[in-house]
């Protein structure tokens, strides 16, 4: 490529991302601390010398320790403490090793903005104690401790406890010293008034109606003490809660529909662990449509709602004022159901200008209803602008079937919505009776026609002649005299009798009787009604023509 091209386009794209890339390695490197190698997305510090002796830190401005998700560090034995506030820009960290170090503590807070963290491992350190409040908000999935002097006692019984759970670290040989410096296995640690304590929630019935004040009372046991308190999630009612020692109680006033189905839970924690004892509140209230929107259309059309209610509300639809009874073709579909809110539509097969019209949609439970109003347009009438908006006729139709609803079949019969499937059906219908009624019309006025004709034929005084234009001849020869003749309209070419042959080749006169017609080279003789052309016998004898001339009507 000559110097003077230049770069478009995906070239252009993927220059700029490798400088971006080196620029990132660039200034990672050059941010990161002595004895330390950084990238983009990782810190590793495992030289010993000069080594260092507080926990890595980027430089301000020159690097992004939120990219960070891995910190490796190793043989670094003046590195003892983890304050609160040396990890907290490494939001992004997953994995933190700390091995053959001198680690001795770790603050209750370091980990606090760390939620992404789910790998720890502290092997061969120097710590003697740890607190489950530091790992308490993880959702860690490995938490190594092998290889540390920890000292017996009950601050450690929490990591036996933890050990003892499915949701704990793998099993690990984990030793402590006791008051005579003996390795005892973890395992088998006993400390007296050292266990978990526990939590009991007395809720009376918690099933409340909207608007209504609820008090809820909780006691806790444990030795060591443990601490109280309420864990209320996102309550949106207003709370208050008053703790005394071993005693606490909630109490919730002017409850929320927003509030059904969320969990309240009474917790109790010391040293060792926590016990929770938990109940979910539940609201009921009054039906509300808060969605109700104009047909969409999809593999069918849909009049998409939304309703909230608990109970569970009935639904009921009605169309221009009747109730809707449903059928396979027209019904409600519930699609998505959270908890008391119901997300749904009223599923239309293939409607028609039969089913525009007003849907009113009706929602009701024991503690009331409500109700909301649409009109829907499908398809506009036959002959009628689709973008008009006639009056919806009453009409009445057949009940092809309906399903059953939860208010009660007190259907009006005489103004029911039509089923779409029956509305084609009719249509189909009325289409082949007007094909019928139009084919037997023209079938009837040809026969008219014809009828007509032949009686005009029948009692002609012109004869034949008058008639030519229909492709009829007369023709006859005296018997034995020379060949046939055709008595026809000159002019008229398309005669069926008209091309006569008298040359050589034409058959015998004497075949086929006197009176006939030669059509190519056949005879056909011809016999001759006087009655219907209107002539009398003595007209028709041979005497009374000319000898030699042909015969004329």
């Amino acid at each position: 490529m000559s110097s003077g091209t230049r770069w478009h386009g995906p070239a252009m794209a993927r220059f700029w991302g490798f400088c971006w890339l080196v620029m990132g390695f660039w200034r990672a490197a050059f941010a990161c601390p002595t004895s330390c190698k950084c990238s983009a997305s990782r810190i590793w510090c495992s030289d010993p010398s000069p080594g260092i002796v507080a926990f890595p830190r980027l430089e301000a401005n020159t690097a992004d320790p939120e990219n960070i998700t891995e910190i490796y560090i190793a043989n670094q034995k003046r590195l003892e403490v983890i304050n609160e506030d040396d990890v907290e820009a490494y939001v992004g960290l997953k994995n933190l090793t700390i091995v053959d170090s001198g680690l001795k503590f770790v603050a209750h807070k370091a980990f606090l903005k760390n939620s992404n963290l789910q790998h720890i491992n502290f092997t061969r350190n120097k710590l003697t104690r740890l607190s489950r409040k530091h790992f308490r908000h993880l959702d860690l999935s490995e938490l190594i401790l092998v290889g540390n002097p920890f000292t017996c006692s009950c601050d450690i019984m929490w990591i036996k406890t933890l050990q003892g759970t499915k949701s704990g670290p793998e099993a690990q040989d984990l030793y402590c010293l006791n008051e005579s410096s003996k390795n005892i296995p973890l395992a088998n640690l006993q400390i007296p008034n050292c266990g978990l304590p526990s939590a009991n929630l007395a809720a009376p019935n918690l099933t409340v109606e909207e608007g209504k004040s609820i008090t809820l009372s909780c006691s806790v046991a444990g030795d060591p003490v443990p601490n109280m308190y309420w864990d209320v999630g996102n309550l949106v009612s207003k709370h208050l809660n008053e703790t005394s020692h071993t005693q606490g109680s909630l109490r919730i006033t002017n409850i929320s529909s927003d509030d059904s189905g969320k969990q309240i839970s009474c917790v109790a924690e010391n040293i060792v662990g926590e016990d929770q004892d938990s109940v979910n509140l539940t609201v009921h209230f009054a039906p509300t449509i808060t969605f109700l929107e104009s047909p969409t259309s999809d593999h069918h059309w849909c009049i998409p709602f939304t309703v909230k209610g608990n109970p569970k509300p009935a639904l009921q639809w009605f169309y221009n004022g009747a109730i809707l009874n449903e059928s396979k073709y027209i019904c409600t579909k519930i699609h998505v159901t959270n908890h008391t809110e119901y997300h749904g539509c009223l599923q239309l097969d293939n409607p028609t200008h039969m089913n525009n019209g007003d849907y009113t949609l009706i929602a009701k439970n024991e503690y009331g209803k409500d109700e909301k109003q649409i009109s829907a347009h499908f398809m506009g009438w036959p002959g009628i602008d689709d973008g008009a908006n006639p009056n919806y006729p009453d009409v009445i139709y057949e009940d092809y079937g309906t399903a059953a609803n939860d208010i009660g079949d007190t259907t009006n019969r005489s103004n029911e919505i039509p089923s779409t499937d029956v509305a084609d059906k009719a249509g189909r219908e009325h289409l082949s009776v007007y094909a019928v009624v139009v084919i037997a019309s023209v079938v009837g006025f040809c026969l008219l026609v014809m009828l007509f004709l032949l009686k005009l034929a029948r009692h002609s005084k012109f004869g034949m002649k008058d008639f030519s234009w229909f492709g009829f001849g007369k023709v006859k020869s005296r018997q034995g005299v020379g060949p046939a003749s055709v008595i026809s309209n000159d002019d008229d070419s398309a005669s069926p009798l008209h091309h006569i042959s008298n040359g050589s080749n034409t058959p015998s006169s004497s075949e086929g009787g006197p009176d006939a017609v030669i059509i190519g080279m056949t005879k056909i003789p011809v016999i001759e009604n006087p009655q219907y052309f209107g002539i009398t016998n003595s007209q028709l004898k041979p005497d009374t023509w000319p000898r030699g001339s042909p015969k004329t009507a």
